[in-house]
């Protein structure tokens, strides 16, 4: 069985993953999937998980908030933010959503803070023109 590798590259870590018989991700136009040989190919993931089907046929599964995937020399290449690879898909969807979240709540928090201070230089700014 033809087989490629599939190398993850995040912020912090990466690893690589051996003997991999097919990819299955989601770009903006759809599910697509890639076999060992394939031509180069790159394209922007989307949210989500993408599943990986080994040589043995067993199937793991990468959670990801998006990233860029690349295919050449019958390595797939993927560079994001952030990745959770492992075997229970509801498990890496959940711990995604979860890591999601907390990243909009300290957005929110940060909006928020920003916004507190434009306001109060805005006020300074005011009480300075006053004197």
């Amino acid at each position: 069985m033809n087989t490629f590798q599939v190398r993850l590259f995040a912020t912090e870590r990466g690893e690589t993953v051996r003997e991999v018989a097919s990819f299955v991700g989601e770009d903006r136009s759809g599910s697509f999937g890639l076999m060992a040989r394939h031509l180069r190919f790159m394209t922007i993931l989307t949210f989500g998980l993408a599943r990986l089907t080994l040589a043995d046929g067993s199937r793991c599964y990468v959670g990801l908030p998006g990233g860029l995937l690349y295919f050449v020399d019958n390595e797939l290449r993927i560079s994001t933010r952030r990745y959770l690879l492992g075997r229970d898909p509801d498990a890496i969807a959940g711990a995604l959503a979860q890591e999601v979240l907390a990243e909009e709540q300290a957005l929110a928090q940060t909006r928020h803070k920003l916004h507190r201070l434009e306001a109060t230089m805005l006020t300074r700014l005011g009480q300075l023109e006053r004197e």
